[in-house]
């Protein structure tokens, strides 16, 4: 198995275990697939789908990174897809006691990582993703960012960008430094910013 440089985006439903609990299996088993195929089917850049975890989708890209304007228009548009997909199901599942809920609990956040030395196996119909890092970019889903609702690019991707040009992709909000210490990993930082301001 050959080491390459790659690209992790994960979106990732926020309220996903509040969602679960506080509503019948019935609305659940249709909402929450019907959330993960929107996301899916938003992706316009070319990233591969490893794995759908639940809750999330771990998106992964070999080789050249994309420019970091095409990145950041695919989160906008993963987060703006899953919104018009909230509404959407509220409409339709309407007369469903717990519709309300829909759009009331759930959210999305996104991770994005970059590791220089991620492997990939097949395992089945998908491809397994090994490698440190890939621990690393589940490990920044959970984080210190008080907001529900961000995207979240870890400093080794952030290295990847010009950082002026990175900057002026954030028109809706105020970029922010985070950091998190991790068990086994140290002090892992990041940058981080709102997304509810785009809808």
């Amino acid at each position: 198995m050959k080491a390459e440089p790659t690209l992790i985006c994960i979106p990732d439903i926020s309220g996903f275990t509040e969602f679960m609990s506080d509503v019948d299996f019935e609305l659940t088993s249709k909402v929450i697939p019907s959330l993960l195929n929107k996301v899916i089917y938003s992706n316009t850049i070319n990233l591969k789908v490893s794995e759908i975890e639940g809750d999330a989708v771990l998106f992964y890209r070999h080789g050249e990174l994309p420019s970091i304007s095409e990145l950041i228009s695919q989160c906008k548009r993963f987060y703006i897809k899953f919104y018009e997909q909230l509404t959407t199901l509220k409409a339709n599942y309407g007369a469903h006691e717990s519709a309300h809920k829909i759009p009331d609990i759930l959210g999305l956040k996104i991770v994005l990582h970059y590791g220089d030395e991620i492997t990939s196996a097949q395992v089945g119909n998908r491809i397994k993703l090994l490698g440190e890092d890939i621990i690393v970019a589940h490990r920044l889903l959970k984080n210190s960012i008080k907001e529900d609702e961000y995207l979240l690019i870890s400093d080794a991707l952030v290295e990847q960008y010009h950082k002026k040009k990175m900057n002026n992709e954030f028109d809706w909000a105020v970029l922010k430094q985070g950091s998190t210490y991790y068990e086994h990993l140290g002090e892992l930082k990041y940058q981080y910013i709102p997304l509810s301001p785009l809808v």
